[in-house]
């Protein structure tokens, strides 16, 4: 019989913290985006992860406040993409329950790929004022990724909703990450 759960933990690899530059001001979209998708690449080249990388920054200072790599195979979830470690680093960083909530800080997720549908709904709910992507849903599917039902719709549902996306950022620097981990032979985990 397999035993219930009684507690659920979430670590970032170790190199994570030691990676960031936690005191650097990130001051726009190519050098916010630099730091997802070498975030990604380290996590693909030390073998802690799916090809994936995101932060969580600060609008108007740069700041980062909390980055996540994907943690799916690592950690065994299947919900533990970067976009979702990201954004529940910065809660948790921030100790509240959504990133717009008041008092809170104007908040940007980005991330080196676009997000699939459940990251997508976690920026949304988790009260991002901004999107920044790199690599296409179509160059993480190209390698087998299931990125589920994004269409041009949820992009324009986002932006009623008030949250402001840009998308194709350093997108060669991030498809050359997804090439990397399809070269190193990792897993499509969601296939």
């Amino acid at each position: 019989m397999i035993p219930p759960v009684r507690d659920l933990h979430l670590t970032s690899p170790d190199w994570l913290p030691d990676f960031v530059a936690w005191d650097r001001v990130y001051p726009g979209d190519e050098q916010r985006m630099s730091l997802a998708v070498g975030l990604a690449r380290e996590n693909v080249r030390r073998d802690t992860g799916g090809p994936f990388g995101a932060a969580v920054f600060v609008s108007d200072s740069g700041r980062v406040i909390a980055a996540g790599v994907n943690s799916v195979t690592r950690l065994l979830n299947s919900v533990l993409h970067a976009e979702i470690m990201a954004l529940m680093m910065a809660e948790s960083r921030l100790e509240t329950y959504a990133l717009g909530a008041p008092g809170a800080p104007a908040c940007e997720l980005v991330t080196s790929c676009d997000p699939c549908a459940m990251c997508l709904g976690a920026a949304l709910w988790g009260g991002v004022g901004r999107i920044v992507t790199g690599a296409s849903k179509e160059d993480a599917t190209a390698l087998g990724f299931d990125e589920g039902p994004v269409f041009p719709a949820s992009w324009a549902y986002l932006e009623e909703r008030g949250i402001a996306v840009r998308r194709g950022v350093l997108r060669a620097e991030a498809v050359a990450v997804l090439e990397y981990y399809r070269d190193s032979g990792g897993p499509i985990y969601n296939a």
